[in-house]
């Protein structure tokens, strides 16, 4: 499965080598488990990162956070776990120590953009079940603050519906 590398660079901003990784990850997750772009849920995502190759994920496998199918779980490790809901099968990518060596930012790209991404990552299986599908949740005020939240997020103090920014703040007068 081809993918434009120049569009992927487009959105994301700039070429860079975490960039390349993730077009790497994703592209290797896709051919083991025999994917296309997401169009409705039917892939989901847990990135452990939030670093630059995320937005390959996103990019190239359609997983988003909006749209519910992307779960960021921060490990700190350039890792992805994908699942495939249809037949449940699900597979974890992650870059290795043997990271191509490069004289540049530039060499850097180009030689993870030429390598079998096989030469720089490991597979294993999900550590984690399938998450889930996305769902919809009421908003609500907060009384303190009174921006809107989502419901499963407001918490209770004092009898009122507090979100998490304010909750356990007070203001101590003289």
């Amino acid at each position: 499965m081809k993918f434009d590398w120049q569009e992927l660079v487009e959105f994301h901003g700039h070429s860079c080598p975490g960039l390349a990784l993730g077009y790497g990850m994703v592209r290797l997750a896709m051919q083991e488990l025999g994917l296309s772009r997401d169009q409705d849920e039917e892939v989901v995502a847990i990135s452990e990162t939030d670093a630059c190759s995320v937005d390959a994920l996103q990019f190239i496998l359609g997983c988003t956070l909006g749209k519910g199918n992307l779960i960021y779980h921060n490990t700190g490790k350039n890792a992805f776990t994908i699942f495939c809901r249809k037949d449940g099968r699900s597979i974890r990518v992650m870059a290795s120590s043997r990271l191509l060596e490069a004289d540049s930012k530039e060499d850097k790209v180009a030689k993870l953009l030429e390598a079998d991404p096989k030469e720089y990552c490991q597979i294993s299986k999900a550590r984690y079940p399938m998450p889930g599908k996305a769902r919809l949740f009421n908003s609500v005020t907060c009384q303190f603050c009174e921006e809107r939240l989502s419901e499963n997020m407001a918490r209770l103090q004092d009898d009122k519906i507090i979100c998490l920014d304010c909750l356990n703040a007070y203001e101590r007068g003289y």
